[in-house]
């Protein structure tokens, strides 16, 4: 349910989720381009005013920030009818007002270094293969439900890679289907090296 504020020309839309307990929202504008940021309580927020406004909202339980989208988790003891109105109030306001999304030295805003970079070798070109997929086929897919997908490391031994998954996909009933049958499949097809894909705790 879009709300559209005729003074201020801004229009919200919202989007479900795999997650039931996620809900997505566009703002049909930037939220943070240098990269997805996520805030599992009040104070892992407190570096962000944008985030903290929305912890103010009681049933509130994660925030993640998209390029262009915003996600937020609820209490499973609250219902979306009930908290929708105010998170879509209280983003729009944060909007209007030019609330930070971060404040000081924000270091999300640099790219992150390659974690190939903390391997060798063989080892270093399949980790730079597998974040180059990561980056072209499966973030891109993972955003449209309102989440991410972060590299976290790669085992050699077991050819294991493990990925944590934030945003929508954080807790959601269906992410461990999507590493199974989705991720794992691609990257086990264009990485021999791989042999499977976890969850990263």
């Amino acid at each position: 349910m879009p709300i559209w504020d005729h003074s201020k020309t801004m229009f919200i839309q919202t989007e479900a989720t795999p997650n039931p307990q996620t809900l997505k929202f566009i703002p049909g504008r930037d939220v943070h381009p240098p990269g997805a940021l996520e805030f599992s309580d009040p104070k892992a927020a407190a570096a962000s005013p944008f985030a903290a406004a929305l912890f103010k909202i009681e049933g509130v339980r994660r925030v993640f920030f998209g390029p262009d989208f915003i996600t937020v988790t609820k209490d499973g003891a609250y219902e979306w009818p009930h908290l929708k109105p105010s998170l879509l109030g209280a983003i729009m306001d944060s909007f209007v007002s030019g609330i930070p999304v971060m404040t000081g030295d924000d270091a999300s805003a640099a790219p992150a270094p390659s974690a190939a970079t903390h391997y060798s070798g063989d080892t270093a070109q399949i980790v730079r293969e597998i974040e180059e997929l990561l980056a072209t086929r499966v973030r891109p897919a993972v955003a449209q439900d309102g989440g991410d997908i972060d590299f976290d490391r790669f085992e050699p031994d077991t050819g294991t890679v493990y990925l944590r998954m934030r945003g929508s996909c954080s807790g959601c009933p269906s992410s461990t289907i999507t590493l199974k049958q989705g991720i794992e499949s691609m990257l086990k097809h264009y990485v021999p090296e791989v042999v499977r894909v976890e969850q990263a705790l």
